[in-house]
């Protein structure tokens, strides 16, 4: 529709411009009524500077125009996708708060130590046994230590199985499986 309108218009401008010239044409005539062909296209040639600076401004008036609609636009689209956003961070924020208060009492029911508990957080946020040591400023067999002592406590048998006794009721069941 609305490339309908853009064409609808632009007819409408060629047609003004084409009746602006002749007006003047016409105008230019009734001054000089002997005037020659050849004159009158010079005069034509003369006139069409103007009418093409004229056409040429109100063309980037109306880009312009256009331009600042489409700026608002976009500045109300990022206004709304920074809010969309913020409630997202913030609701996600609360979830993230519980998860990890709910992570916490189960290392309280499984007595990690506090070291325990930092090489359990690290390994649930995917780190290697190396970067872990790396991390917490200790050697590598002490981490390995460490986490055998916490699989033993929490009765998993190794790093999938702790995550999994986290995220299996996270994530929404796959319908048809059981």
């Amino acid at each position: 529709m609305l490339e309908l309108i853009g064409f609808r218009t632009r007819i409408w401008a060629i047609l003004a411009v084409l009746a602006g010239i002749a007006l003047y044409m016409a105008l230019e005539l009734r001054e000089e009524p002997h005037m020659s062909w050849k004159d009158m296209a010079f005069e034509l040639v003369d006139i069409v500077p103007s009418v093409l600076t004229s056409v040429g401004v109100i063309l980037l008036f109306q880009v312009s125009q256009r331009q600042q609609h489409e700026q608002r636009v976009l500045i109300r689209e990022l206004e709304l996708a920074r809010e969309r956003g913020q409630h997202w961070r913030n609701e996600a924020r609360t979830y993230l708060n519980g998860l990890g208060e709910a992570i916490e009492a189960q290392f309280a029911r499984w007595n990690f130590t506090e070291a325990e508990r930092e090489v359990a957080l690290l390994l649930l946020k995917g780190l290697s046994l190396k970067e872990i040591a790396s991390v917490r400023d200790t050697s590598d067999r002490t981490v390995r230590v460490q986490a055998r002592a916490l699989y033993t406590k929490s009765g998993l048998s190794g790093r999938a199985a702790l995550s999994a006794f986290f995220l299996e009721d996270l994530l929404a069941p796959i319908e048809g499986v059981e």
